[in-house]
Formats: C-alpha cells, sequence, structure tokens
C-alpha cells in the first residue's frame, strides 16, 4: 500500500505543470476608480420667513437697562460666485418695558420710549458650508413716544427738533442652516435715530436739554426657506 502511494505522489508531481499549462489565462481585471465622498454645497437662494427673540439696550430716555424683544423677519437671499449672498430683509421687533420717565428740577417730567423697532436693510455675507457669515445696513424706523407733563401730570406743549423716528441701522450676524429649509441665526443690531433736543415753546426747565434715541439689540431666530434654487447639490 505505502508503494502503491508513493508511485501515485511521483505521477502527480511530474503531471502538474503539464496540467498548469493546459489552464487558460486569468482574465484582467481593472481596479475600481477612486471617488472621493460626496460634499453637499448649501442652497442659500431664495425667500424665507421667520421669527426672533432677544433683548434691547437703549440710550434715550427708555435707559440702558435690558428689554426684552420679539419679532418677526423676511426677506430673499441670492447666492452667488459659489460662495457670496447677497440679499435684503425685513424685520419688525416689539417691545417690553420700553417707557422712561426724566424729572427735571422744575418740575416737569419728560416721558419716552420705543414699543417698536423695525428694519430694511441689505445684507452680504460668505458661506462656510452649512455656516453664513453676514454683515447687514439700511434704514430703520420705530415707534417712539415723548411726552411733557408738569408735576401733577398735566401734559404740557413743548417743541424739539431731531428725527426721532426714522434712521439708520448696522449689524452683523450668523445663520447656520441645520435641517432641509431650515436655519438658526443670531445677530447683533444697532439702531441710531439721531438726537432730540427741546426748543422754545418747552416748558422752561426742560429748553435745551437733549437726549440720544440709540438702541442695541441682540437677537436669536429661526427662518424657514422657500428656496427657489432647490437643495444643496453633490460636490466632488
Amino acid at each position: 500500500m505505502r508503494k502503491f502511494l508513493l508511485a501515485a505522489a511521483t505521477v502527480a508531481a511530474f503531471a502538474a505543470p503539464g496540467l498548469a499549462a493546459d489552464l487558460p489565462p486569468r482574465p484582467y481585471t481593472k481596479a475600481p476608480t477612486y471617488t472621493p465622498p460626496q460634499q453637499a454645497v448649501y442652497n442659500w437662494t431664495g425667500f424665507y420667513v421667520g421669527g426672533h427673540l432677544g433683548g434691547a439696550f437703549g440710550g434715550g430716555l427708555g435707559g440702558s437697562d435690558g428689554r426684552f424683544l420679539g419679532g418677526v423677519q423676511g426677506g430673499a437671499d441670492y447666492q452667488f460666485a459659489n460662495q457670496w449672498v447677497l440679499g435684503v430683509e425685513a424685520q419688525y421687533s416689539w417691545l417690553a418695558n420700553y417707557r422712561g420717565d426724566v424729572a427735571f428740577p422744575g418740575g416737569s417730567v419728560v416721558t419716552g420710549g420705543n414699543s417698536g423697532l423695525g428694519s430694511v436693510t441689505g445684507r452680504l455675507g460668505y458661506v462656510w458650508g452649512p455656516t453664513l457669515l453676514y454683515a447687514k445696513g439700511g434704514y430703520a424706523f420705530r415707534d417712539g413716544a415723548l411726552g411733557v407733563t408738569n408735576a401733577a401730570g398735566v401734559p404740557q406743549a413743548f417743541t424739539a427738533t431731531g428725527n426721532r423716528d426714522s434712521g439708520y441701522t448696522v449689524g452683523a450676524g450668523l445663520e447656520y442652516m441645520f435641517a432641509p429649509n431650515w436655519s438658526a441665526k443670531a445677530e447683533y443690531q444697532y439702531y441710531n435715530f439721531g438726537k432730540t433736543t427741546f426748543g422754545a415753546g418747552s416748558p422752561a426747565d426742560v429748553v435745551g436739554a437733549s437726549f440720544r434715541n440709540d438702541e442695541h439689540t441682540v437677537k436669536a431666530g429661526v427662518n424657514y426657506r422657500f428656496g427657489w434654487g432647490g437643495p444643496p447639490v453633490p460636490h466632488y
């Protein structure tokens, strides 16, 4: 038996090269081409509407204490040159606890403040992934109030100079597209409505008195984006 197995092994060893020569050659297969992972290009072109909450810190009769605000905004953006965004936005904020009183030595009391702040601005931004960093500026308006009373609370006639209810605004912010059609933002916005000075025709103790009409605001908000340019597209 051992002699038989040894003989079979010897025959197989000599026959293997011949059998290998009779096999067909292995077909050539090209290696698959490497495809880098897709990166989303976020499309900011389109209309949007949203809301915001925040605080205001004034420099006028309302004092510098913080006041709560809440409001709405809407606008349109256009993305160009891949990473730049040009847009226009309208915004309005309602202010709480806006009234301020200043008593004068002669007994007169000046009352004023803002119940609302609005703006129509242009904005320019730079896109970095899902993030938009932007600056804004334009026209501002407010729902201002101003009055003078005597010590007994009786309204008094007065005159005043200054463009109290319209002015300019500038600001900057950051917006992040966290889901399809949805973005969140945080921004600072400054409003300036000039300076008011009481003139002749006002109670004697307030004539010549003046005060600023400006507001510093910080806001956080959410926007829903309709997007006429379509969803983000793949980028390789």
